[in-house]
């Protein structure tokens, strides 16, 4: 007998989809502007086994269950912090790498982006992209990290902070494309050339100059992340990478390399990421990231459960290779080794675990790094007393998490620090 209207079942369901559409919509009246609202929750079959499932599509996409996001959103000058907590492996998603910008993100057709090396050089020639990959590649893994990394935990550390929140201006990706040092060779560098000034299409117009040293050793001119052509947040359709060098010294959407005798002083070097020091010092062109990790797990807003569970975190450094990192579970009184993983690449990031038990005590958990130059992470009065109240880049002092009786995890440096 022919049915005359919707099973039990389906009313079920498409009520649940009416209630779910309601809420999300609720939800995006509430959200800022510029942030994307939240998906609708899903409607998951009884038995996933005995219903056919969804066909292939052109761009795959995460579970409905699986929504990680950066924060905040909306900004056209500022950043966005990648959710390190969330994160597994050592290797960011592309669409989860931290965002800074000075002029929001440009929009290039690659087929019209064109690379200017010129100055002190034979031969002042422009570049377009193909020109570029028709130089032999290389792919690599590197961090890249914003100068004011722990800026907000530093100056104003709260319980409430995420490591989202602490360090969340951290990435780290595969990066292909070609060594500086081969474009140079290209056109002839002038031997008495010292210094580059490197150039972004922004509308900022971002400019750093870059010793010639660096360009020669490690530094490469990228154009695809995590096996696909670069984010135009992260730079396409082309970026400077100077591996372990603080983030904004990685120009995006790079147009223009000029090759000098002296550094170009830009607003970018002086007004800016310049680092007041004690006795009526600075560090001026304090290129380099230092020794640094933070425990993402336990972290706020984590609640622990007596019993075994499995302490994680990064590391990573500018300098070179991670060759230790190290744990306290109480408070700094005692420090055990962690297992390492991807510590045989420099200045990329390392993941490091040490199992543990939380017995329901309160307590403090710290983790400190030391890399192949010898240098340890630092406390925070340590680190006071070698760069002053007046720095406000490159803050690396160890980050210390409180594991409350209830197993409530709060962010303690306020606490342990003050």
């Amino acid at each position: 007998m022919a049915r005359s209207g919707p099973s039990r079942r389906e009313v079920i369901k498409g009520a649940v989809g009416v209630a779910a559409g309601a809420v999300a919509a609720r939800l995006a009246d509430a959200m800022p502007a510029g942030a994307q609202p939240p998906a609708a929750p899903p409607v998951v079959p009884i038995d996933p086994t005995r219903v056919t499932g969804g066909p292939t599509t052109a761009v795959g996409s995460r579970s409905p269950f699986v929504q990680p996001s950066r924060a905040p959103v909306g900004l056209t000058e500022g950043t966005s912090k990648t959710p390190l907590q969330l994160l597994s492996g050592t290797i960011t998603p592309s669409d989860l790498h931290f965002e800074r910008h000075h002029g929001g993100i440009p929009l290039i057709d690659p087929a019209q982006h064109r690379l200017l090396v010129h100055g002190r050089v034979a031969h002042p020639t422009e570049f377009t992209l193909d020109d570029l990959k028709a130089f032999p590649p290389v792919t690599r893994p590197h961090f890249i990290e914003c100068a004011g990394n722990g800026r907000e935990a530093f100056r104003k550390p709260r319980p409430d902070l995420t490591p989202q929140q602490v360090d969340g201006q951290l990435s780290n990706s595969e990066w292909t494309g070609l060594p500086l040092r081969d474009l140079l060779a290209e056109v002839g560098m002038d031997a008495a050339a010292t210094w580059l000034l490197a150039e972004g299409g922004d509308a900022a117009r971002l400019t750093r100059s870059v010793p010639v040293w660096k360009a020669l050793d490690d530094a490469l001119l990228v154009y695809a992340q995590n096996g696909e052509p670069l984010r135009p947040e992260t730079g396409f359709p082309l970026r400077l990478l100077l591996p372990g060098w603080e983030g904004n010294i990685n120009v995006k959407w790079l147009r223009r390399l000029e090759l000098g005798t002296a550094p170009w002083m830009t607003r970018w070097e002086t007004s800016k990421y310049t680092d007041p020091l004690p006795g009526d010092t600075a560090r001026r062109f304090s290129f380099e990231q230092d020794v640094k990790s933070i425990i993402t797990t336990p972290a706020h807003p984590e609640v622990l459960r007596p019993g075994p569970r499995i302490i994680a975190g990064f590391a990573w450094s500018g300098r070179g290779r991670i060759t230790t990192v190290e744990v306290s579970t109480d408070r700094g009184a005692t420090w055990r080794p962690a297992a390492l993983v991807g510590a045989e690449h420099p200045k990329s990031v390392v993941r490091f675990t040490l199992p543990w038990r939380f017995d329901g005590r309160e307590t403090i958990l710290m983790s400190r790094a030391t890399d192949e130059t010898g240098m340890i992470q630092p406390t925070r009065t340590e680190w006071r007393a070698t760069r002053g109240p007046g720095s406000d880049y490159h803050y690396h002092d160890i980050r210390a998490w409180k594991v409350a009786a209830d197993g409530t995890v709060t962010f303690a440096n306020g606490e342990v620090w003050a």
